[in-house]
């Protein structure tokens, strides 16, 4: 459902972009919401927090005002009918210029999973700030003011990245993903003689055991160095199924902001920084554990060693768990990576038994044409593998960002 601003609440959408009702619309933050009458448009008239919004249908429908006798269906074609009643709550999944919300119609009751979520998903933000802040940190002398139990740790997370080369292969792609947080108390369970191990190299481990050192040192501040700090609209949205997946770029200004922390004495706000960001990459982690415990598929991220930085490798895999088993595999993974020297770039790659169709996409067009480049090599070493090819594609321009785990949501647009 795309919203526009009525008149009347451009006002209060401008005042929430100044920051004055900014905290309010949070990612994760949930929203009272209630709808108010019907447009001479067939809009939808809706109240959400302070601000008064029009909503176009999904589909084209037509709008009519909600009422016990004809209750509205806000779902696309071919959903499941559900009423939207007269008083309903929406959760804010992402910010920008078009914030995108999550009906949340009542239900008998809530899972454990589901209130966990809840409780994550304001706190979580992209990894990109941690990761530009302990680069910045391992380049600057104030690393030898922090506290010696942290310096170690904070070589152990920088350790626990993973190279290119890592990721190039079959098995070190597999060891990426299973390090990569999502696995961690799977790992744990299956072997706890290797407990020591797995806290060794496993991403969510070694967040965890920085995250409670930091405990002891500083309190977390109120925002990221990111500069999509809370209200800005640019905080990174979660890894949720249902939004798909998302290219995610470094954090560029982050080394602004700390080159001022970085020339201050007293290290305390430094420290509170980096905890921000520690706790707001764990809490992302757990969102897309607690997401992968819902449906046959996961989203997983990767922090990756690049060239005088660090990037992020988000990747999605989506299996069948009905099949009988003589049936053919069907595996659909999907990656998207933001690199300084390419731009955004995503793909889909389709597995049917030993059948193969890959699909690429990339915002810029020179991309395109060094992607297109390396084609032939690629059809030789899938050949070599004895897969059948059928679909090698390389588009300009990025995929519409959807999810096949489909969710009630609402746009927003300023």
């Amino acid at each position: 459902m795309i919203i526009q601003p009525t008149s009347l609440a451009a006002l209060t959408w401008l005042g929430a972009a100044s920051g004055t009702t900014a905290e309010s619309w949070r990612i994760g933050v949930v929203l009272s919401a209630r709808p108010l009458g019907v447009t001479e448009q067939g809009k939808l008239v809706l109240q959400i927090g302070a601000m008064v919004v029009e909503a176009d249908m999904p589909g084209g429908q037509q709008g009519s005002l909600p009422n016990p006798q004809t209750p509205y269906n806000p779902l696309p074609t071919g959903q499941a009918s559900t009423p939207l009643p007269a008083q309903f709550q929406v959760r804010v999944l992402s910010l920008g210029t078009q914030p995108t919300l999550e009906v949340m119609l009542p239900k008998a009751g809530d899972s454990v999973a589901q209130v966990a979520l809840r409780e994550r998903l304001p706190q979580q933000d992209g990894f990109a700030p941690l990761l530009a802040t302990v680069q910045a940190l391992a380049q600057r002398p104030v690393m030898r003011q922090l506290p010696a139990a942290l310096r170690p740790a904070l070589a152990q997370l920088e350790q626990a990245m993973r190279t290119p080369a890592d990721i190039t292969t079959g098995a070190g792609l597999r060891e990426a993903i299973l390090r990569s947080g999502l696995f961690m108390e799977s790992s744990l369970a299956q072997t706890p003689l290797l407990a020591a191990g797995v806290g060794e190299d496993d991403w969510k481990a070694v967040l965890l055991k920085l995250s409670n050192l930091l405990d002891s040192y500083a309190p977390p501040r109120g925002s990221p160095l990111n500069p999509g700090a809370a209200g800005s609209g640019n905080e990174t949205a979660p890894p949720l199924l249902q939004r798909g997946l998302q290219a995610q770029a470094r954090a560029a200004a982050t080394a602004a902001g700390l080159a001022t922390l970085t020339g201050e004495v007293d290290t305390a706000p430094l420290l509170g920084q980096l905890h921000t960001a520690v706790r707001a990459a764990l809490a992302r982690v757990e969102v897309a554990q607690l997401e992968a415990s819902t449906v046959p598929a996961w989203i997983t991220e990767i922090p990756i060693k690049g060239r005088d930085g660090n990037d992020v490798l988000q990747l999605q895999l989506d299996y069948p768990t009905d099949a009988a088993p003589d049936a053919p595999r069907q595996w659909t993974l999907g990656f998207a990576i933001d690199l300084p020297t390419l731009g955004p770039v995503q793909g889909e790659l389709q597995l049917h038994d030993l059948r193969l169709s890959v699909r690429l996409w990339a915002e810029r067009a020179s991309t395109t044409e060094r992607l297109e480049q390396q084609f032939t090599a690629l059809r030789q070493r899938l050949s070599a593998c004895g897969l059948l090819l059928d679909q090698l594609s390389c588009q300009t321009g990025l995929p519409r960002a959807h999810g096949r785990h489909s969710a009630h949501l609402l746009k927003a647009t300023a």
